[in-house]
């Protein structure tokens, strides 16, 4: 009698929580995705509530003008400028950790003793740096905050190292990441196509900020055990967008922009 060949079920799993959107304030999702891992947003809500309030409620004071997105802004564009205007007066810091770790080495020097009055030798070993985390742009008390409009993509990785670090020492409940998301495609598409200076389209393709680009990340694992609330913005932000096209008419063709939520589409940085 041959041995049984049948494969054992596959149970997929995965860290994303069940939508509660009696957390958020009221019309918070029709201007922002949602995706809450690890019970980030009740952890946020229960453990932190102040902050939680007062982040949630600041984003839904905030709106993106279309010129902020056709021009730009070099190392900083002025969408990450008008969030920190929003933050920096409610107390929310640039942040960053570090540690060293020390190591005791006890050795028991007379085997025949027991307990804690056994003779031992203690030596002690440093290592330098051993938490060395990358700054968050916004923390306060509990709660990381930051923001991804326009980077490579692989900028997540170093956000979700941060992010770890933080939580790992403790010093966070949990962490919350803003980029855009996959609807403001077409929204992208009529500003270029409607835009007197053109867009550069290298500027939001593949391999830049997206939720895409986060939440496989977050779902491989690459935060470790912190719980993350991931947040898009959704065209709705886009401030009086149906007056600007009225007054914008189409220029030239739209861009076909690939956004492929997928991991072999990264790039290196040059």
């Amino acid at each position: 009698m041959t041995g049984s060949t049948d494969l054992p079920k596959v149970i997929s799993i995965t860290s994303l929580d069940k939508e509660d959107r009696s957390l958020f304030p009221k019309g918070f999702f029709d201007l922002y995705e949602v995706l809450s891992y690890r019970n980030a947003a009740q952890i946020l809500a229960s453990s932190c509530p102040d902050e939680f309030r007062e982040l949630t409620e600041t984003l839904m004071a905030f709106c993106i003008a279309p010129d902020d997105i056709i021009i730009g802004g070099g190392n900083k564009s002025k969408i990450a400028k008008g969030v920190e205007a929003l933050f920096h007066p409610l107390g929310w810091r640039e942040t960053r950790v570090t540690a060293d770790l020390l190591i005791n080495r006890i050795t028991y020097t007379d085997p025949s003793k027991r307990g804690k009055s056994a003779p031992k030798q203690i030596e002690q070993y440093k290592v330098d740096a051993f938490v060395d985390g990358h700054k968050i742009d916004f923390v306060k008390n509990r709660v990381a905050f930051d923001m991804e409009w326009n980077s490579k993509d692989q900028t997540f990785d170093r956000d979700l190292y941060a992010l770890r670090s933080f939580y790992d020492c403790n010093i966070i409940a949990a962490g919350v990441l803003l980029t855009r998301s996959a609807g403001l495609v077409p929204a992208f598409n009529e500003l270029h196509s409607r835009s007197e200076k053109e867009m550069s389209k290298s500027k939001f393709g593949a391999s830049t900020t997206w939720m895409g680009k986060l939440t496989y990340r977050i779902e491989a694992g690459r935060g470790g055990g912190c719980p993350i609330l991931a947040l898009g913005f959704k065209p709705s932000l886009i401030a009086n967008f149906e007056q600007w096209k009225a007054t914008n008419p189409i220029r030239r063709a739209a861009p076909k922009l690939d956004i492929e939520d997928t991991e072999g589409d990264e790039e290196t940085d040059d």
